[in-house]
């Protein structure tokens, strides 16, 4: 974003150690070991949406005085994008995506959440309550406004529907005739934020991918209008391709970056590792309590001293061995070996881990005997932002004839060449077990898809006849839907 000026409460908030352990929360989890420009954290991010947010909240301030937006207004957004990833655990979404549930498996916890809550203790340890009536805030109204926001604005689903939003309001921070405000950091109702505004053009410079997506023409033509009794930021409705191309780009960076096959491998064997050591770490929290890795989401003192550097790669603790193999493991680039990748529909993995393990072997075949922990199943869901359907279907728009009137548009009338399906999840699944015969666990692989029946759209392969069947079906342009290495010479 180039040189940014930062009011000096913002200033007192980076400066305090709860913001400053951002620095050591890597933004895209394990993608470093898979992208070496990866290496940004949320703390540069955060102060990005920051930015962002303010520069948004002054455009539509500029253009639309009529909406009353106020210093104190402007000042709230901007404290929601600097503290909005506060919660944020070792490795980002590693820690509350695949760490946590399966850790305390049932738990409904977010990092939004926790950003709240790290939030509270910022303000408290520090002591900026008087701080922030020096700067004209009105506590606890705006206190709560910040929190609001940070939380996410609530979307229809959420709320069951407009009218419902509309009859009983939820927020305390600001009324219904500023209900726009709630969509600047973190918008549910079509995704449309400053937040991925600010992580499409960081991430993109960082992994070396062009982003086609322009955030400042997006703030030069939204208005706010009144549609279904709310004040919703809308966008001009010439600019609803530029809007397609965005969800576009996002799917591409899950694509390329976030879901890419090595770095989920990697952050699940993160997560393993963590799993391993969570009952031999100890966190000291308030008051002297100890906590987990687990355990360390109950009290925000010991949650803000997790920064994924809790497991020592050496030293003694021989408890923390199993842990520590798996991390060595990465670093020796040992990954868990790939099997293949059953076209499954819209089936998700329930207990195949289970069927892996007890299938049958072929006769005479001298397989090894696996568990259920021997393998790992990987769910990788690219969408658009709002899972299978359009992603437009949310967002209203304007025109130059009617600029505070917000109007649909429906796919037809954007373009006929538009996808049909706007989510997609790939499966693959993993050998964990080092020891293990990685051959029989390929033959455990093929006999499962048979049984079900499962495509088997890739198996992995390394046999050299293997290699020349497949290298000749590709000569000829022919499919290769089945490949099993059973050949025996």
């Amino acid at each position: 974003h180039g040189h940014v000026e930062l009011h000096p409460l913002l200033v007192r908030i980076i400066d305090t150690p709860q913001f400053q352990r951002l620095r050591n929360i890597k933004q895209l989890g394990g993608a470093y070991y898979v992208y070496p420009g990866a290496s940004h954290n949320r703390f540069e991010h955060s102060i990005g949406v920051a930015y962002l947010a303010g520069e948004f909240a002054q455009a539509l301030r500029t253009r639309q005085p009529e909406l009353d937006i106020t210093d104190r207004d402007v000042l709230c957004v901007k404290i929601a994008g600097l503290c909005h990833d506060l919660g944020h655990g070792p490795f980002s979404h590693l820690f509350d995506g695949m760490f946590i549930p399966k850790a305390r498996p049932g738990e409904n916890w977010r990092h939004e959440q926790a950003s709240v809550e790290i939030f509270d203790h910022l303000v408290n340890d520090n002591n900026l309550r008087p701080v922030m009536e020096e700067h004209q805030l009105v506590l606890p109204q705006d206190l709560n406004f910040i929190k609001e926001m940070i939380g996410g604005s609530l979307g229809p689903n959420e709320a069951q529907g407009e009218e419902v939003l509309i009859n009983l309001w939820p927020y305390e921070g600001r009324g219904q005739d500023k209900s726009f405000l709630y969509e600047i950091v973190a918008n549910k109702r079509n995704g449309i934020d400053v937040d991925k505004f600010d992580y499409f053009a960081r991430d993109c410079h960082h992994l070396g991918i062009r982003n086609n997506f322009d955030h400042q023409r997006f703030f030069l033509f939204a208005r706010v209008c009144e549609a279904g009794g709310l004040k919703q930021i809308c966008s001009r409705d010439k600019e609803v391709h530029n809007l397609y191309d965005m969800f576009h780009a996002r799917s591409c960076l899950y694509r390329k970056a976030y879901q890419h096959p090595v770095n989920k491998i990697i952050e699940h064997m993160i997560a393993d590792a963590f799993l391993k050591a969570d009952k031999h770490i100890q966190i000291e929290g308030s008051e002297g309590n100890m906590y987990n890795l687990s355990t360390a989401i109950d009290d925000m003192e010991a949650y803000t001293k997790l920064t994924g550097q809790q497991i020592p790669l050496s030293g003694e603790h021989p408890e923390l061995e199993e842990a520590r193999r798996i991390l060595q493991r990465i670093i020796d680039r040992n990954f868990y070996k790939y099997l293949g990748r059953p076209d499954t529909g819209n089936e998700r993995p329930t207990e195949w881990k289970e069927e892996l393990a007890q299938v049958v072997p072929e006769e005479n075949a001298q397989d090894d005997e696996f568990e259920p922990e021997d393998f790992e199943i990987v769910v990788t869901t690219v969408d658009y932002g709002n899972r299978e359907n359009d992603p437009i279907g949310n967002v209203n728009f304007y025109n130059k004839y009617a600029p505070d009137r917000a109007i649909p548009i429906s796919r037809e009338q954007v373009s006929r060449l538009l996808p049909q399906n706007f989510s997609e999840h790939i499966i693959r699944v993993y050998l964990k077990n080092e020891d293990r015969n990685l051959a029989a666990a390929k033959r455990h692989f093929v006999q499962w898809c048979e049984t079900h029946p499962f495509q088997v759209l890739e198996v992995t392969f390394r046999s050299t006849l293997l290699n020349i069947v497949h290298v000749l079906c590709e000569a000829l342009k022919l499919e290769v839907l089945l490949v099993i290495d059973f050949i025996k010479l």
